[in-house]
């Protein structure tokens, strides 16, 4: 096949020009499986007409290729985006994959008619505000965020709040909020502690020192010793977080620092983030499919990647150099003059040397990982007769009250881990006659999420299927999969004997129940498994709940009809924040006028 994959490849060279582009190969039932660019369309696809001089794992991609799609492009830079941007949309299985890629925290002061609120926000940059970040995880956007307000004591509530409030709220009473909402500083003071956040996040620390020193003398000149005594205490709090943010690192204004090691096939990239000076964090990334790739070409696909959908820093220093094409395609992309540099020495040197041993130190920890991972999932294979090691596991539980807001959920684990972008949750069809129909019967809600889950067959095919219940719920899944013609493995289980964790009894086909002894490694790991997917159908039954209830206000508001209702239940979430919500705020729903928000707003405040 693989000869007659090579053969339709060579039919597309006939047409292919010389231009700059992307093109993709997909399989037979339409899949993308290779994202790829070219300065040369032709010359580069006709490489897999000879299948035999390519690696394994691209010899077995044309083997399953049975089209090819193009797309021609201006220019080389502009290729490495479009391919930059279909590889993060399609994520074929054949790419170098960034999977864990994700918006990072910033720190933010609101702009608008009210005080400015401290707050974190994850997203991109918008203009209602001004942006400090990105930090490296939640942890340390969070410490800053806490620091910050138990020293400056700006507001951190939403606006709602802030309006509707007539009395100081908790943060006020443990120091975290001056109380502007109800006059208990004024506008001028609250404007200093305003640039003093200001000044401490764009890391003009010094300046802020020596107007808090000048400030403390003259109020104590003055005999204003309460407001000498607070100034004293801002000065003492931001050395504090001097010492525990660590040296400043002059001239770095925005740098990302950028390293890339590989090891035992496996590849472990390190990026921290320097903003004005500070260390503003890290975090660590594992690209997926890079076994045959060189360093740099794993580098280059994770950057274009990366930055997709980001905001790029002034300067990035890399281990490795990156290629002009990805360099033109980033500044033209920020539309920004940006400096890319491979330190050789000196403090940018020491920097990239600590983001090689954090890299280093990542990667050391992720095989180690993956060994005992391995271990326990050959555990798992030996206990259930497993034909092969359970490289995707799919648990599924169900979770509603006495049969009201009744949602399936599907979790699943693999060799690395807990996969939470592969999480699905199933709302029980029939809303109206989920409780008649269903009563709380766990079989037919069983029934209908293994029935919806596995006719959809762009999701993979699990290795082995584990369901939270008994030996009821284990001939279900059973009956199902016979409809279905499916032969995977199913595992049940129960609580046991008085609901005790480590009582668990295991159900399979053809097999007496069993248990495993309370001190055994892979009844841990089942357990965490089966209380993985508890959890999250737990979580998905009550966030439901809470819509229903929402759904059933609205239900009662003149002029709201369906359509209205589910943009209003998509944007606020909960009743609390809708019933605290002003009118223009209502109003910035899509599809909501003015009358409507007065109506939604006057609803909530009869009998006030």
């Amino acid at each position: 096949m693989t000869q007659s994959s090579a053969f339709l490849i060579k039919s597309y060279v006939k047409t292919l020009s010389e231009d700059p582009g992307v093109y993709r190969m997909l399989s037979k039932e339409g899949k993308v499986l290779y994202v790829g660019k070219a300065k040369n369309l032709k010359n580069r696809v006709v490489a897999y007409t000879r299948p035999d001089a390519l690696p394994i794992r691209l010899q077995r991609m044309i083997f399953l290729t049975h089209a090819m799609e193009f797309v021609v492009t201006k220019t080389e830079w502009e290729a490495l985006i479009l391919e930059a941007t279909l590889i993060k949309k399609f994520q074929p299985p054949y790419n170098v994959l960034l999977k864990d890629d994700k918006a990072y925290p910033y720190l933010v002061l609101t702009k608008g008619d009210l005080p400015s609120r401290l707050m974190v926000y994850r997203g991109n940059v918008q203009k209602n505000g001004e942006y400090f970040g990105p930090f490296g995880s939640t942890v340390a956007v969070q410490q800053t965020f806490e620091l910050l307000t138990r020293t400056f004591n700006l507001r951190t509530c939403q606006d709602t709040v802030y309006r509707h409030r007539k009395r100081p709220c908790l943060q006020y009473y443990i120091h975290r909020c001056s109380g502007p909402c109800v006059g208990k500083i004024s506008e001028e003071r609250y404007q200093e502690s305003l640039d003093q956040v200001k000044q401490f996040l764009q890391g003009k620390t010094h300046d802020i020192q020596k107007t808090l020193k000048d400030r403390m003398m003259s109020a104590s000149q003055k005999q204003e010793f309460e407001r000498a005594a607070l100034l004293r205490d801002q000065l003492q709090a931001l050395n504090r977080i001097q010492e525990e943010q660590g040296v400043r690192i002059g001239r770095l204004e925005e740098t990302d620092v950028i390293a890339l090691i590989k090891d035992q096939g496996v590849i472990a990239i390190q990026v921290f983030f320097f903003r004005h000076g500070w260390n503003y964090g890290n975090h660590s990334f594992f690209p997926t499919h890079a076994l045959d790739e060189t360093e740099e070409t794993v580098l280059e696909t994770f950057l274009a990647q990366f930055y997709l959908n980001k905001s790029l820093p002034k300067e990035i220093l890399t281990n490795y150099p990156l290629s002009p094409i990805l360099k033109e395609a980033l500044q033209e992309q920020s539309k920004k003059t940006i400096s890319f540099h491979v330190p050789k020495q000196g403090n940018k040197k020491e920097l990239l040397d600590m983001a090689l041993h954090n890299a280093k130190e990542a990667l050391a920890r992720k095989l180690a990982h993956a060994t005992s991972q391995k271990v326990l999932l050959e555990k798992v294979q030996a206990l259930f007769d497993l034909p092969k090691i359970p490289e995707r596991i799919e648990i599924y539980d169900n979770s509603h009250t006495q049969g009201a807001a009744p949602y399936g959920a599907m979790v699943v684990a693999t060799l690395e881990g807990f996969d939470k972008k592969s999480y699905r949750t199933f709302a029980i069809k029939n809303p109206k006659q989920q409780a008649l129909d269903y009563g709380g019967d766990d079989y037919a809600m069983m029934e209908e999420v293994l029935k919806r889950r596995f006719s959809n067959k762009d999701l993979p095919i699990p290795d082995l299927v584990m369901i939270d219940g008994g030996k009821g719920h284990l001939s279900t899944a059973m009956s199902v999969f016979q409809d279905l013609n499916l032969l995977i493995p199913l595992v049940a289980i129960s609580k046991g004997v008085d609901r005790n964790a480590g009582r668990e009894v295991f159900h399979q086909a053809n097999k007496d129940p069993f248990q495993l002894p309370l001190t055994d490694q892979t009844l841990y790991y089942l357990q965490r498994l089966r209380d993985e997917a508890h959890r999250f159908a737990i979580g998905t039954h009550r966030l439901g709940r809470t819509r229903v209830g929402l759904k059933s206000l609205l239900d009662e508001i003149e002029g709201i009809g369906p359509k209205k209702r589910k943009l209003i239940i998509e944007h606020f979430k909960n009743i609390e924040d809708l019933r605290s919500a002003t009118i223009e705020e209502i109003q910035k729903i899509q599809g909501i006028n003015q009358k409507t928000a007065e109506s939604i707003y006057d609803f909530f405040r009869k009998g006030l």
